[in-house]
């Protein structure tokens, strides 16, 4: 060779020029290449092995830099060709030299690559195999060997020829992998790896069972013996690929487990193929040696082997998981796997160990030895880092893993014995639910549904992190994509069948989460169960507050995240594209939760009817399960409609009287659901069908009840009367069929409620009603709390003469039990505060029902009368109450109400009092009539609610004088314990006296002054006053007396009566309790006191109604002295002792007190002004005068201008010019009036102010003409403003309520001057 020319020069000159080429111009540096010098030169054994490399260097690098050059060289005479690559084969077998046979293979591989001839492949095969069959040793192959694996890689096309026509080619090539040359066996195994690495494995496919099955067995054979990482390497990836093969993985698993044992000197041709086929016919008793090699890999360091290892066991255990995995898990396969969990960060190492763990969990053997429990930590670990990966099919696969561990462990070993293993797995599902895609999320609620098995919970159960899944799964519900219905419309039908859609996916999720709670609710259900299980609070990982056991505040979490997410979920979803599956899960749910949480669920149960649940449950009845399809949801919307229905029933007003209605009930419901799959539509025929069965009608009757109870109308209210009155009298015509007492109830109640839009029932279907409601043994277990039902009673005069009372009675008892005990501590206090008035309450209103019903329909007062006259005390009290009510309400109707009361009410006064002498009451016998008390209040609320007409006040004739003597009639046979009754009726004639003018009192005065019984009754009350606490009256009854007696005694004076018995009254003592005990005494005890005394002031203590005592306290020792004399019996000591008491009063500024404190002291002064005109002098004259007159008027506007205090400085000021000056008194009043303005006065306290003026013009010496004017001015102004006729007050006939006892505000409307003249000169 010359230069760089590749040449042989010795026989260059005889070689055709048509064998050279020159590859560029010689100008350019253009190498010359003559093929026929490059076949002599490597032909030639004296050349050097470096020129032969140079020369297959230069062909080599002609084709790579003209590509095609050689092939058309080589076409002109093809024999050249095929010499040409024999001696390029024949140098695989005699260079010695790497280098030179690197080169002779590279150059051989490329020019088969461009020749891509079929005769040059057959050439270069046939020689192959003529050469290993001639040779009796494999060992100078290797050149060989790789040639024929480059060959198979670089010409795909090779791989078809060499499986289907050189398949003894085939076998000397698994015969080589007997010799024990490591770098030969790597060389051959390369070969197959290539052979078999075609896509679609065809070549292993193709290959004769015979030759892949012999190829398995030498393959594990060298597996088992390799040493070095290449082989190692090789081995695994060839077994990959056999293994993605059937009938390869048979042979494989199959294998006999004595591996064969070779040298160099073996026969291999001869003796080898025998010796395999006997292996094969008799294959030993041991185990398979190929899980033994794939632990083996896995124990290795290198992370492509464990994966090949990994995607081995799982190749094998797809083709047949029940007939390989008991071999790999006898091998500890699984403990080996999870061992790479525990220590491989690799995505695809990791999602391949999932793979072969999940399928190896088919095997119920994996449990049993007990690999689940030895690899559960390594999982949960790998699971937290595997959810930190961005390939997210290796958590969800992971998860998977996890799920099928969790569902297949038997239930009798733990997987979690301590708590902390539970949450830890517990927070890697949680994180998993987290994970942003819900692919991941759905399998991690997959994993959560498993983990929630009673047999997964560790001891304690860790009740918090079973509520933090929860709660974790139900945040994700936010995240789902749920389309409204009309986007449903146009898409879902497109898209609800495509996996890949998030609403397919959402869906999926959904279902998925509803399984989930379903088995957190039967998890609940099972710990409630089982006391074992409750968590101990010594030990408990977290306390609960407020006493709340873990499971029920595990329940509590169910039923918070059911009310507020999944419930609005699932019903957005079925708008959209109601599931049965998710349905079924959904009620299951529902049903579940009135089972762990009974005390709540009536709100629930409330919450839900009255949101449309059972329209609901009836529509996915009819839509879902007609014909008998979908029996699970069918079964779970009954059970769910059978446990809302008869929470419902446990919560009706009154609840069922019996369990047998109870479970009546629950029976019909129960047999009968099952079979109700029509629409709502559908349920007005079904109830108006004789060939329905009665049990279905009336369950539609139930479910309708219970329904419209909670404001859901399943039916327009005119069809729900309709066919439930023809119900009735359709089960009426038969006879055969009696209704049950929870139908009858129900159908009354739909009657009742629906009425008011439908018409009138008359002739036969009422007469049929009547006899339905007969028929019940007890109308009380009828009865339920409802307006409607009082209007539908006393609707029809039928009805209401059978029901009325009945009803009316229950409707009342009912009313108090309902009070709450805030009510009735509210009621107390205003009780016990004598400054609220009665009218001031407001009333229940279930009371109010009843006063629209008394007005709608009036017959029904009688009836009510009659209950307070018959009834129990409890229940005539609450009548009471009610026609109070009625009496108070202030309506147009009210004076027709009392007219029609006082006959009823003077017929049971009548009859009381005979039957009280009938049993001898004025004997001390005990009273058999406790109505007594109901009816005297009656007459007061009577009385108050429509005072005495003008007929009335004239002659006290009639049904009035009537009343007015049997209640004194009743007094006086009273004992003088019976509180009860005596505080009315004492209210009543007091009452009777203080509202009728004087001049008309003449004989109802007579009347009471010649009962001596009364008499009797007034002086046992005054008489014990002065009792110690246990035998002194009642302060009500005591403050009665009082100002009944004042009002006798006025009246007496006026009408100069005969009286017949006088009262005994000790004036020592009333004066000593006003003067020493004011401060103990309640307020209207002291104005009861000084009531009586400003009466008998007025007729100057000399009454023959009251003897008076007095003692040496009030006019000293005898013989008296004058001015004791003259002021007895009260005497210039106990003179001085009322003005002080009063004087005290005064600045109580309580409203009753500081009028009576007046009006008391306006008679005092009169009354010392007419006895003894110095002593009155004297009296105005005391230093505590100014002081209190300088107290009040510095007390502020309010109260210089309130009409008593103006009423008060007109009184000093008429008995004392002295007392009360100009400047400042006068002159500060005038000032302060001036200030606010004429106008701003009430009427009262306008009168007061004239009153004073007139007294300021008539005894003041005003000192200048300019004050005079101002007086004159400001006189004008109230003229035009007031008026005697229309503001003396003591023509109001209003009564107050303070406590128990009536006040009439004319008794204590302020004295005027002309009240003051006429009691002078009576």
């Amino acid at each position: 060779m010359t230069d760089a020319n590749i040449v042989y020069d010795k026989v260059h000159f005889r070689h055709d020029p048509k064998w050279s080429v020159r590859l560029r111009a010689a100008e350019e540096g253009g190498v010359l290449l003559c093929v026929a010098c490059v076949i002599e030169i490597i032909e030639t054994e004296e050349i050097a092995s470096v020129r032969k490399t140079f020369a297959l260097s230069g062909v080599i690098g002609m084709m790579k830099s003209s590509p095609g050059a050689l092939r058309e060289l080589l076409r002109q005479d093809h024999r050249v060709t095929l010499h040409f690559i024999a001696t390029l084969l024949v140098m695989l077998q005699t260079v010695e030299e790497p280098v030179t046979l690197e080169k002779t293979d590279q150059v051989l591989v490329q020019l088969l690559l461009e020749l891509q001839n079929e005769l040059s492949f057959h050439l270069v095969l046939d020689e192959v195999h003529k050469q290993l069959s001639d040779q009796q040793s494999v060992k100078r192959f290797l050149p060989t060997f790789n040639f024929l694996g480059n060959l198979v890689k670089t010409v795909p096309n090779v791989v078809h020829s060499l499986v289907t026509q050189y398949v003894p080619l085939l076998d000397h090539l698994c015969s080589a992998l007997l010799y024990p040359d490591e770098a030969l066996k790597t060389s051959v195994v390369c070969v197959w790896l290539q052979l078999l690495g075609t896509p679609g494995h065809t070549a292993a496919q193709s290959l004769p069972s015979a030759t892949r099955d012999r190829l398995c067995v030498l393959l594990l054979q060298t597996f088992s013996n390799a040493n070095s990482a290449q082989l190692i390497r090789n081995c695994a990836g060839l077994l990959w690929q056999l293994v993605q093969v059937g009938e390869a993985v048979s042979a494989l698993m199959n294998s006999p487990g004595g591996l064969i044992m070779c040298d160099e000197n073996q026969d291999i041709l001869a003796n080898n193929s025998q010796t395999l086929i006997q292996n094969q016919e008799h294959p030993p008793t041991d185990h398979c040696p190929l899980p033994l090699l794939l632990k083996k890999l896995l124990l290795s360091g290198d992370d492509m082997l464990q994966l090949i290892s990994a995607k081995c066991v799982a190749a094998i255990l797809v083709h047949s998981p029940c007939q390989y995995s008991a071999s790999f898990i006898k091998a500890d396969i699984p403990g080996f796997l999870f061992d790479r969990l525990a220590c491989s960060s690799s995505e695809m190492l990791l999602w391949c160990v999932y793979s072969c763990l999940v399928l190896l969990t088919e095997d119920p053997l994996f449990f049993s030895q007990c690999h689940s429990i030895y690899g559960i930590e390594s999982l949960v670990r790998s699971l937290k880092e595997a959810l930190q990966m961005t390939n997210l099919e290796v958590p969800k696969q992971g998860l998977l893993l996890l799920t099928e561990i969790l569902e297949r462990q038997p239930p009798g070993v733990h997987l979690f014995p301590s708590g902390s293993a539970f949450v830890a797995v517990s927070e890697a599902v949680v994180a998993g639910v987290s994970s942003p895609c819900l692919s991941v999320a759905t399998q991690a609620v997959y994993a959560a549904a498993a983990l929630f098995r009673l047999n997964h919970q560790s001891r304690p159960v860790q009740y918090k992190e079973v509520e933090g899944l929860i709660k974790a799964i139900t945040d994700r519900f936010s995240e789902l994509l749920l389309p409204s219905p009309a986007k449903w419309q146009k898409t879902g039908k497109r898209r609800r069948s495509d996996p890949s859609s998030q609403t397919f996916r959402s869906k999926g999720f959904l279902l998925q989460a509803l399984v989930c709670f379903q088995a957190a609710c039967r998890l609940a259900e099972e710990c409630a169960s089982e006391p074992v299980l409750m968590e101990n609070p010594f030990t408990a990982p977290y306390k609960h507050k407020d006493g709340q056991g873990p499971v029920e505040s595990l329940c509590q979490c169910v039923l918070r995240c059911c009310d507020s997410v999944w419930i609005p979920t699932v019903l957005k979803m079925c708008e959209c594209a109601p599931s049965a599956q998710i349905l079924q899960y959904f009620y299951s749910i529902l049903s579940s939760l009135f089972t762990l949480l009974p005390s709540l669920m009536p709100p629930f149960a409330t919450k839900l009817a009255s949101s449309g649940f059972y329209r609901l449950a009836v529509e996915h009845k009819g839509l879902f399960c007609a014909g008998n399809r979908n029996p699970n949801l069918n079964a779970c919307c009954c059970g769910f409609l059978q446990k809302l229905s008869m929470c419902l029933i446990s919560l009706s007003d009154p609840p069922s009287h019996t369990n047998h209605d109870f479970e009546e009930v629950e029976i019909l419901l129960q047999c009968n659901l099952p079979s109700m799959c029509f629409h709502l539509s559908d349920w007005p025929s079904v109830l108006s069908e004789y060939q329905e069965p009665r049990a279905t009608q009336f369950c539609l009757v139930i479910m309708l009840c219970l329904a419209l109870q909670q404001g859901d109308r399943l039916l327009p209210d005119q069809t729900v009367f309709s066919r439930v009155a023809w119900l009735l009298q359709s089960v009426q015509e038969e006879g055969s069929c009696a209704l049950p007492c929870s139908v009858l109830r129900s159908a009354l109640y739909l009657l009742a409620v629906t009425q008011e839009k439908s018409p009138s029932l008359d002739g036969a279907p009422l007469n049929y009603i009547s006899k339905a409601l007969s028929s019940c043994q007890s109308f009380s277990s009828l009865y339920f709390r409802h307006p409607a039902l009082l209007h539908f009673i006393c609707r029809y005069p039928e009805l209401a003469e059978k029901f009325g009372p009945l009803v009316l009675e229950m409707w009342l008892t009912k009313q108090h039990t309902e009070q709450s005990a805030a009510d009735m501590q509210e009621r107390a206090e205003r009780t016990d505060n004598h400054g609220d008035q009665r009218q001031d309450q407001q009333p229940h209103m279930e009371t109010m029902e009843l006063v629209t019903l008394m007005e709608k329909y009036p017959n029904i007062i009688l009836t009510l009368l009659d209950m307070v006259c018959t009834r129990e005390a409890p229940l005539a009290e609450r009548v009471l109450g009610v026609l109070e009510v009625l009496l108070h309400s202030q309506r147009q109707s009210i004076t027709d109400f009392c007219t029609s009361l006082r006959p009823a009410l003077l017929q049971a006064l009548q009859r009381i009092n005979v039957e009280n002498r009938a049993h001898g009451l004025a004997q001390g016998h005990t009273p058999t009539v406790n109505s007594l008390p109901l009816v005297l209040k009656l007459l007061c609320v009577t009385q108050a609610s429509d005072p005495p007409s003008p007929p009335f006040y004239c002659n006290m004739e009639g049904v009035h004088f009537k009343l007015l003597y049997h209640v004194s009639s009743v007094i006086g046979m009273l004992k003088s314990t019976n509180t009860e009754s005596l505080l009315p009726a004492l209210n009543y004639l007091y009452c009777c006296l203080s509202l009728t003018p004087q001049h008309s009192t003449d004989r109802a005065v007579s009347m009471l002054l010649s009962n001596s019984g009364l008499m009797d009754q007034l002086q046992t009350v005054i008489a014990s006053s002065s009792s110690a606490p246990p035998g002194c009256p009642p302060l009500a009854l005591l403050c009665c007396s009082h100002l009944l007696l004042a009002s006798l005694i006025t009246l007496q004076r006026v009408h100069s009566t005969q009286v017949q018995k006088s009262i005994s009254w000790s004036l020592d003592a009333a004066l000593q309790r006003l003067l020493l005990q004011k401060k103990n005494t309640d307020n209207l005890l002291l104005v009861s006191y000084l009531r009586l005394l400003q009466a008998l002031l007025d007729v100057d203590l000399a009454s023959a109604v009251v003897q008076l005592g007095t003692g040496p306290g009030l006019v000293g020792p005898r013989p008296l002295k004058v001015e004791d004399g003259a002021l007895y019996p009260l005497g210039s000591t106990g003179a001085l002792c009322l003005l002080t008491t009063l004087s005290g009063l005064l600045l109580q500024k309580h409203e009753l007190l500081l009028r009576a404190s007046v009006n008391c002291l306006s008679s005092l002064l009169g009354f010392l002004k007419r006895r003894s005109p110095c002593s009155a002098k004297y009296v105005m004259r005391q230093p505590w005068t100014r002081f209190l007159l300088y107290c009040l008027l510095g007390s502020g506007e309010s109260c210089l201008l309130h009409p008593a205090i103006l009423r008060l400085i007109t009184v000093l000021l008429q008995h004392s010019s002295t007392v009360v000056l100009w400047e400042p008194d006068l002159l500060h009043v005038i000032e302060t009036v001036e200030r606010r303005g004429v106008k701003e006065l009430s009427q009262e306290a306008a009168q007061a102010l004239r009153l004073l003026l007139l007294q300021v013009q008539s005894g003041v010496s005003l000192p200048t003409e300019e004050q005079k004017l101002r007086v004159k001015k400001m006189m004008e102004e109230l003229e035009q403003q007031t008026s005697t006729e229309n503001c003396d007050p003591s023509l109001s006939s209003n009564i107050i309520h303070i406590g128990d006892v009536s006040i009439c505000q004319s008794d204590f409307a302020l004295k005027t001057s002309h009240e003051c003249l006429s009691s002078f000169s009576s």
